[in-house]
C-alpha cells in the first residue's frame, strides 16, 4: 500500500469506563513501538474530543509519555483521561462548515491518521468524518476503536471497557447479598444497573452462579418488556422461599407500551443523540413493592463506579484494551484500514482465545446490540447459563495499582 508518511492524532468519546485509558496507551504503544512501520512522526491526543480538537486543545503525546512508568499509571486509571464529549456531527453533505474547520486542523497539524475510542455515537462522527474525506478526496485514515460499559455494539463479540465494568457489578452484587442474607426479616433490595437498551452489564449480576453459586434471586433487562403484575408475582413467589430478596434490574426497563419505567420520576432532557437519560427505575420499583407488598424494600443504584473502578479492573480487559488499541495502528499505517472500527472476535471460549478484526464503521453507528434470546430464560426474569458462559471468561485476572498512603495513584495531565 502507498503508506502516509505524517502525523497521527487520538480522541476519547462518549462515556467514561475504567479500561478506557488502556486502549489509549495501545495507541500509544503502538506508535513508540514502531509497528506503525515509521511512518507515523508524531501522535497527539485531543482534549475532550472532536470539541477540543475543534479549539486545537492538543497534546504531544509522544512527548508526554517518554517511559513505561507513565504507561503503566495511565493502563490503571479510570476515565478518559484526554477528556470526553457528546458532540454530534450534521450530515457530510450538509454543507455545514464544522468539516472545513476539522480538516483544516488535519492539514495544519500534517495529520494523517485519525483514531476515536468510543461507543456506537463515536462510530457516528468516524462514519460521518469518513465520508466526508471520500466526497472531497481528503487522504487520511479515520479510524474508530471500541469502547463502552453497556457491551451493545454491533460487530463484536465484547467491548473493552465492559469486563472491568461487569466485574464490578458482579462483586458488588455478592457483597449485597452477603451483606442481606444476615437478617431473617422478609425484605426485598433492588440493585440497579447501567443499560439504556441493552441489560449486558445486568446480565454480569449473576454471573456468580457458575463460579460459587451466589446469584439475585430475580433479574429484568431491557430485551423484554417489563410488567409490574409479573415482577410483583415473582417478588411475592420468592418471598415464600426465602426472607431476603435480591433483585438486580436495568435502568433502561421498559413496558410494552415502550415508555420506560423511570420516565415518569425523570425530567432530565435527552442528550444530543436524543438518548433520553434515565435515573430512579430501582426508586421507582421500590416504591412499588412498599405499597402493594408493605415488606421492607430499599433500592441501591450502583451508579457511576460501575465505569470507573479501577481498584477490580479485569486483567482480560485490561490486556485486550491495550492489543486493541496497538492493533489500530497496525491497521491504520500498515494494512491501510479506514473508515471503519476494530473488533473482538472470540476464537475459542476454552481456552478462552480472541483475534483482532474490523468492520465498517458506518454499520457500528447508532445501532444497538441486545442480548441474544439464548441467554434470557423463558421467563424474562433471569440469564441462562450460556450468558454466564458467554461473561466469565472477560472478568478474569486483577490488575494490581500502585498505592500511596493507603490510596491508588492515577495518572492526570
Amino acid at each position: 500500500m502507498n503508506q502516509k508518511l505524517g502525523n497521527a492524532i487520538v480522541g476519547q468519546s462518549g462515556g467514561p469506563t475504567a479500561a478506557i485509558n488502556a486502549t489509549l496507551s495501545g495507541v500509544i504503544r503502538g506508535v513508540r513501538e514502531g509497528v506503525h512501520g515509521g511512518v507515523i512522526q508524531t501522535l497527539y491526543g485531543m482534549r475532550n474530543g472532536v470539541e477540543g480538537f475543534l479549539r486545537e486543545e492538543l497534546i504531544n503525546l509522544t512527548e508526554c509519555f517518554d517511559d513505561e512508568d507513565k504507561l503503566e499509571l495511565l493502563e490503571r486509571t479510570p476515565a478518559s483521561a484526554l477528556g470526553s464529549c457528546r458532540k454530534r456531527l450534521p450530515d457530510p453533505h450538509s454543507g455545514d462548515g464544522i468539516y472545513d474547520r476539522i480538516f483544516s486542523i488535519f492539514r495544519k497539524y500534517d495529520i494523517r491518521y485519525f483514531f476515536y475510542i468510543g461507543g456506537n455515537d463515536s462510530m457516528d462522527t468516524v462514519a460521518k468524518l469518513s465520508e466526508y474525506a471520500r466526497s472531497k478526496g481528503e487522504d487520511i485514515v479515520i479510524l474508530g476503536i471500541p469502547k463502552t460499559i453497556d457491551n451493545d455494539l454491533m460487530e463484536t463479540d465484547h467491548t473493552p471497557g465492559y469486563g472491568s465494568a461487569a466485574k464490578y457489578v458482579a462483586v458488588a452484587t455478592q457483597e449485597i447479598i452477603r451483606d442481606c442474607a444476615v437478617y431473617r426479616i422478609p425484605a426485598v433490595t433492588i440493585i440497579e444497573i447501567m443499560g439504556r437498551d441493552s441489560g449486558w452489564l445486568t446480565a454480569a449480576s449473576a454471573v456468580g452462579r457458575k463460579i460459587n453459586g451466589i446469584e439475585p434471586d430475580l433479574v429484568y433487562l431491557p430485551e423484554r418488556s417489563f410488567s409490574n403484575t409479573q415482577f410483583l408475582s415473582d417478588v411475592k413467589r420468592v418471598l415464600e422461599d426465602h426472607p431476603n430478596v435480591v433483585v438486580a434490574v436495568s435502568e433502561g426497563l421498559r413496558y410494552a407500551n415502550g415508555c420506560y419505567v423511570s420516565e415518569s420520576e425523570s425530567g432530565e432532557p435527552r442528550d444530543e443523540y436524543g438518548h433520553l437519560r434515565l435515573s430512579g427505575t430501582g426508586k421507582v420499583l421500590e416504591m412499588l413493592i412498599r405499597r402493594e407488598i408493605g415488606c421492607k424494600v430499599r433500592s441501591v443504584e450502583l451508579n457511576l463506579p460501575q465505569r470507573c473502578a479501577a481498584h477490580l479492573l479485569s486483567k482480560t480487559d485490561i490486556t485486550e484494551s491495550i492489543q486493541i488499541g496497538r492493533s489500530a495502528v497496525v491497521f491504520a499505517a500498515i494494512k491501510g484500514i479506514t473508515s471503519a472500527m476494530l473488533t473482538i472476535i472470540r476464537c475459542s471460549n476454552q481456552p478462552y482465545r480472541i483475534e483482532i478484526g474490523c468492520v465498517a464503521a458506518a454499520g457500528v453507528a447508532n445501532r444497538v446490540k441486545n442480548m441474544e434470546d439464548p441467554y434470557i430464560n423463558s421467563e424474562g426474569n433471569h440469564i441462562t447459563d450460556a450468558c454466564c458462559d458467554y461473561i466469565a471468561p472477560l472478568i478474569q485476572g486483577e490488575m494490581g495499582s500502585k498505592f500511596v498512603n493507603g490510596l491508588p495513584m492515577h495518572f492526570v495531565f
